[in-house]
């Protein structure tokens, strides 16, 4: 297991921070637009919080720490969400698929919207955990980097396959065996997180945009050209626009990358880098094309004709969020039940229906298409054979690597 020590936060780490609180999927994604007023507060209070030194180190962590298990006898579980990631009834009152759960089964959930960001939420509950103590929660959803680096801490727990038939048999091959969690032992998608090229029909005016190498090469775009602040994204769809794999890439590999966008840059093809901002950009028309995640994507697609997407033949990225137990969570049994029952079709029909992410569960289509005949069709939230097979993830990075990535990103992108 990795040794864990005191957060001590370099300037990249700090930059890329200050990125996510600003611009990135924590700043104005679906699920995080309640929390839009409150993004002062929360860079200003986060960032200090974040680069506090004063958690002892846990010394050599040990996988897996258990605690007694209390769901016979207490019919709860915690669960720890990000904000707006869940379905909502018309009054916006009830969860009704929370709702079914505790009919099915009696176990009543205590559900929180309490994760702003992964780094921040990351601060909240070290201390707990380095210590080897419970969290207060059962189930926590963390983006997979995050995801990688607690199990290899050994800060959350093995699942037990016999709690989740629905979960093994219905997670969807494309995201069954990360590198970071092969086969799937110590976490299950929540939602999946593509990114794509999104285009504004109009700006483009007859221009063609198929490719990250025609975002980045044709000059009749030049100054109308976005790509995202989220280094992850923007590096792995270039790496796959110069025939490189996310999964497997080197050292040289990464700064090959950084050379071709540092180009773009000078020159003015790229006009600026971006969170969630991209959206008003691209609907105005001063993005005539842009890279974009597929969640935002549906829903301006819905609200404007005039935004499209294209799935370039070299591929696209695709990261999840991912549903974990940790450490000394009292209810274990109570928490895996609750993952497998999203695993259900129906159920995952009816999350999808709302949030409009890409489904991890095979077997969706019949039951959205009865609550959302366009969603079923959508393949930015079920993506077809074709689609899934162009989906590439990026591989796990080694503390030292992901310092060296984003301080070069960082002077990439100005942050």
């Amino acid at each position: 297991m990795e040794q864990y020590e005191p957060d001590r936060l370099t300037p990249a780490h700090m930059a890329a921070m200050r990125r996510s609180l600003r611009n990135g999927r924590a700043a104005m994604t679906r699920r995080s637009l309640l929390r839009a007023s409150a993004g002062g507060a929360l860079a200003a209070g986060g960032l200090g919080a974040l680069s506090a030194c004063g958690i002892p180190a846990a010394g050599k962590t040990q996988g897996g720490m258990s605690a007694a298990d209390h769901s016979a006898q207490e019919k709860t579980v915690n669960f720890s969400n990000w904000t707006e990631y869940i379905d909502v009834d018309d009054k916006g009152k009830h969860h009704p698929t929370l709702d079914t759960f505790r009919e099915r089964t009696g176990i009543t959930v205590d559900y929180s919207e309490d994760i702003n960001d992964n780094n921040e939420f990351f601060g909240k509950i070290k201390p707990q955990l380095a210590a080897g103590q419970d969290t207060g929660r059962d189930i926590i959803v963390l983006t997979d980097w995050l995801a990688a680096r607690l199990i290899r801490l050994g800060w959350v727990q093995k699942l037990d396959p016999s709690n989740l038939p629905h979960a093994y048999t219905n997670l969807s091959p494309q995201f069954r065996n990360p590198d970071w969690d092969p086969g799937r032992a110590y976490s299950y998608p929540w939602q999946g997180i593509s990114t794509v090229i999104a285009y504004n029909k109009k700006a483009l005016d007859g221009i063609e945009v198929k490719s990250v190498s025609d975002l980045l090469d044709n000059p009749k775009l030049k100054g109308r050209v976005g790509f995202l602040s989220e280094m992850r994204d923007s590096i792995g769809m270039t790496l796959l626009d110069m025939g490189k794999d996310p999964a497997k890439f080197t050292d040289d590999d990464f700064d090959a990358v950084i050379a071709r966008l540092q180009k773009a840059v000078d020159k003015g093809q790229i006009r600026r880098f971006t969170g969630n901002d991209y959206t008003s950009d691209l609907t105005k028309g001063d993005f005539a094309a842009c890279i974009a995640w597929a969640g935002d994507v549906v829903q301006l697609k819905a609200d404007s004709p005039d935004v499209d997407f294209v799935i370039p033949d070299s591929g696209y990225m695709t990261s999840t969020d991912n549903l974990c137990i940790p450490n000394k969570a009292r209810h274990k049994t109570n928490a895996e039940r609750l993952i497998d029952f999203y695993y259900e079709p129906e159920q995952a029909a009816a999350l999808a229906a709302y949030i409009n992410y890409v489904t991890p569960v095979d077997g969706v289509k019949p039951y959205l298409a009865k609550i959302d005949k366009e969603a079923a069709t959508n393949p930015l939230i079920v993506p077809d054979k074709a689609m899934q097979a162009k989906s590439r993830a990026f591989r796990s990075l080694s503390q030292k690597e992901e310092t060296a990535y984003e301080e070069k990103f960082a002077k990439l992108t100005g942050a």
